[in-house]
Order: structure tokens, then sequence, then C-alpha cells
């Protein structure tokens, strides 16, 4: 059992240590030098350092200290671990990479969209190996006990007062800049811990569900899933039909629910993230 657990430490900070580099590299070589930030606490660094000419490692690690002693209470030992070592190492690549003077452009607009995908990247990368590099949600997590805000508003009204702090900071425009990278970034994330591959839920009632789940499966070798449902107006016991199907199969699968029941209802939902294996039945 320690043995796993070492490996899966191991296995993580390998990954965190590439998203850290990353990172590092768009906050140094692209957007620093660009006056564009990012969001949370990782922007506030950014703004403290440029007004102080401290390291902004040094910013990183003592702003996130107080979110990274919160993350212990809610996340436990490794998350908390794999959270410093992040942030340690973060700090040593911007250190690294701000004495190269290397600047990838220096064009505002290029920097904001491409200085937030990359950035965007290397974070959504130390965020799916079970880390963190910013502890504005920690925070929000924690207000959002207290006040009648959800983790989200926190955030967008914690995020609105840092760019708006960066247009006294750097002007109006680099804040807009700023904020446009902020969004692709957090777009970004998005698509590293979901991937690009989203499928669709797909939900059919019918009294017709028999029928149809046959076909679903025949014509687009999907397997499905019957689940027991009550109308709630009738009180008719009857099947849903439930199933997991690709962007391209939604049009498919809607013309085999209404050649057989045009009166199905049918609710299509979003799917991040799939797996597990489809278990056929032994012929």
């Amino acid at each position: 059992m320690r043995k796993e657990l070492l490996k899966i430490a191991f296995v993580r900070m390998l990954w965190i240590t590439i998203g850290t580099l990353i990172a590092a590299f768009s906050l140094e070589c692209i957007l620093i030098p660009n006056d564009v930030i990012d969001g949370g606490i990782v922007g506030i660094s950014i703004m403290a350092s440029y007004l102080t000419k401290y390291p902004l490692g040094l910013f990183l690690i003592v702003l996130n200290l107080p979110f990274v002693v919160m993350a212990f209470q809610k996340f436990g030992k490794m998350f908390l671990f794999l959270m410093f070592y992040g942030l340690i190492t973060l700090a040593l690549f911007s250190e690294a990479f701000l004495h190269t003077k290397y600047v990838f452009t220096n064009d505002t607009l290029l920097a904001a969209l491409f200085g937030g995908m990359i950035l965007g990247t290397g974070v959504g990368i130390v965020l799916k190996s079970n880390a963190s590099l910013d502890g504005t949600e920690i925070m929000a997590m924690k207000l959002a006990q207290k006040q009648p805000f959800s983790v989200g508003e926190i955030i967008m009204f914690f995020n609105i007062f840092i760019f708006t702090v960066a247009g006294f900071v750097y002007g109006p425009d680099k804040a807009m800049y700023s904020a446009i990278t902020y969004f692709i970034a957090y777009r970004l994330i998005d698509i590293v811990l979901q991937g690009l591959n989203e499928a669709k839920s797909i939900f059919i009632i019918s009294s017709k569900y028999n029928e149809i789940g046959k076909e679903i499966m025949k014509t687009l070798d999907k397997s499905v899933t019957y689940l027991n449902a009550e109308g709630g107006y009738s009180g008719a016991k009857s099947k849903m039909i439930y199933c997991v199907i690709t962007k391209i199969e939604i049009q498919k699968t809607k013309d085999i629910v209404n050649s057989i029941d045009p009166s199905a209802f049918i609710a299509i939902e979003n799917v991040h993230e799939v797996e597990g294996k489809r278990y056929r039945k032994k012929k």
C-alpha cells in the first residue's frame, strides 16, 4: 500500500513539474514582459512583484500559504504536499526563466492569446495531478460556507477586483488584455481536465423503450441502460433509456427514436469524461 502511494505521488510530482515548467514559461517569457497578468493569487503576485521588484516566486509562495493550510483541512496531506511542491517548482522555474531574459513576443494581443493558452495548459496539468497553484478557489469555498454567494460568484468578484487594480497599475488596456488571458486560460484548463472528445448522455422516455433500446444497440452498436421511471401526473410505471453517445451520433439516435415513437421524450446532456468498459452479453 505504501509503495503504491509513493508511486502515485512520484507520477503526480513528475506531471506537476511539467505543468509548472509550462506555466512559468508563459508567465515570465510571454505575459509579464507585456504587462499582462492572470487572475487569482497569481495575478496579485505578479502585480506585487512589479511594484516591489521582489521575485514573483516569493509572492506566489507567501500569498498562497494561508490557502495551503486551508487545503490541508479540506483535502488532506497528499493535496497539501503536492500543492506546496507545485508552488515551489513554479517559483524556481519562474526565477530561472526570468534570468534568461527571453521574450516570446512583444505583441500584447498575441501575448494575451497564446500566453493564456500556454498558462491554461500548464495549470490544467497541475490540477489534473491533484494539486493547485492558486488558493483563490480554496478561499472561495471557505467564504461560500458563511456568505450567501456561490463559489463561482466569489471567484468572479475577486477577479473583477484584481483586474480593476490592474487597470490602475498597468493601464486600462493592459487590464482588458489580462481579462482575455484569464478567460482563455480558464477554457484551456477545462480542455486539459475534460478533454476535447466531449460525449453526450441521452435520456429517452417512451412506452416503446424495448424496441428503441434494441434498435440503438443494433444500429449504433451502443450499450443502453434501462432505468425505472414513474410518471409524475399519470403515476404509470415504465422504463427510461440511458445511453452515452458521441456528437455525430446525436441526429442518428433522434432518427431511431422518432421512427419508432414520434411522441418520445428526449433529453441530451454534456458528458465531459467517460471511463469504464462496456460489457456485452455472451451468446
